[in-house]
């Protein structure tokens, strides 16, 4: 690196050094959630951060997103559960739906339009980019946000069609680059949609890695299993204290909450453990975990065992667990590591049912 390039980085690392003495503002509350099982409200999101919401396709993440700019752009609880917390100079919501055709788009601004009573809604910017390329759409939301001052919730109806590939590392780098400079210069809270595979419960590919590793509350959409009828909003990562889950159904093309949620899915059942299965689920485990990739890096590894074991038996499991298990796999030399830190593969001399 040449002097006056060393100096110019030199600069800025200055600008960008933390102090002892200096003051930080606590990042401002955008949304919350009304607590059903104790008093007060726990914070959905923050400005200036990014939350990420999953779930299959149908499995209404539409009609919650829904649920959530009508809340930012509402004066009261909507479904008695969010509100809005968004200051009077920054109160606008941009949304942009990447996949749905005008009419559909139009139907979900009418949702939020009966959600928050209302019959217009000024500050909301609702936006169709299913007609654009990937590069094109990217280029209008920037544009989007930094022309408007008052914006202070961006909601990306599919992050994934802003990129060409998933699994580029590239791109994924890019886009969540992207995020954080757009939330932290303009001081707005990004939510963002991921859809999952069909034979996953959870982000794949390497953008999902990284949103969800930049993301301050993943939160997931799923249909429950005994009524379907019934989708429930669950946190699967956050860092702050998670929000309780949320259920709601559909009644005359409006969401409704679900009221008795918490008392239906009391009754569980204990949770397997994964060191419990047997080595042919395991195996199974295993060959799902790298079926669309051919080299894991440690935390990456983590996350997709966890993601698979949850499309496979439908249970959760916690970082200790998929860590524990990692180790077995190096042991029983079910998986390959090319040198320390390196990428983990599944070895060449295993085929898992």
């Amino acid at each position: 690196m040449d002097t006056s390039s060393n100096k110019k980085y030199l600069q800025q690392a200055e600008k960008l050094r933390i102090t002892h003495d200096q003051e930080f503002i606590e990042p401002q509350v955008a949304l919350k959630q009304k607590n059903l099982k104790s008093d007060g409200y726990t914070t959905t999101g923050t400005r200036g951060n990014q939350i990420v919401i999953i779930g299959k396709a149908k499995s209404r993440k539409s009609f919650y997103l829904g649920i959530l700019a009508s809340a930012a752009l509402g004066n009261e609880l909507i479904l008695g559960t969010y509100k809005g917390e968004l200051p009077k100079e920054q109160s606008a919501v941009a949304y942009f739906d990447t996949e749905q055709g005008a009419y559909h788009v139009q139907k979900a601004q009418k949702r939020i339009c009966s959600l928050t009573k209302k019959e217009k809604l000024e500050k909301l910017y609702l936006y169709h980019l299913r007609a654009l390329e990937p590069s094109e759409r990217l280029k209008v939301i920037e544009a989007v946000i930094y022309a408007n001052d008052n914006l202070g919730i961006v909601v990306i109806d599919g992050i994934r069609d802003l990129v060409t590939s998933i699994n580029d590392e590239g791109q994924a780098t890019m886009i969540c680059s992207k995020l954080l400079k757009w939330s932290e210069e303009r001081n707005i809270l990004i939510i963002v949609v991921l859809h999952q595979n069909k034979g996953n419960d959870f982000a794949r590919g390497h953008l999902g890695t990284e949103l969800i590793n930049k993301a301050e509350l993943v939160l997931s959409v799923t249909k429950q299993k005994s009524n379907e009828a019934i989708s429930i909003v669950k946190a699967e990562y956050s860092r702050d204290i998670e929000p309780e889950p949320f259920s709601f159904t559909i009644i005359d093309g409006l969401p409704v909450a679900v009221e008795d949620f918490v008392e239906n899915t009391a009754n569980t059942h204990r949770q397997k453990k994964l060191k419990d299965h047997t080595d042919e689920d395991k195996l199974r485990l295993l060959g799902d975990v790298f079926s669309d990739d051919t080299g894991l890096m440690y935390g990456e590894l983590k996350n997709q065992i966890k993601s698979s074991y949850n499309g496979l038996f439908k249970e959760n499991v916690g970082d200790n667990q998929a860590k524990d298990f990692i180790t077995e796999c190096k042991s029983k030399k079910w998986v390959d590591q090319e040198k320390p830190k390196g990428k983990y593969t599944l070895s060449s001399s295993l085929e898992p049912p």
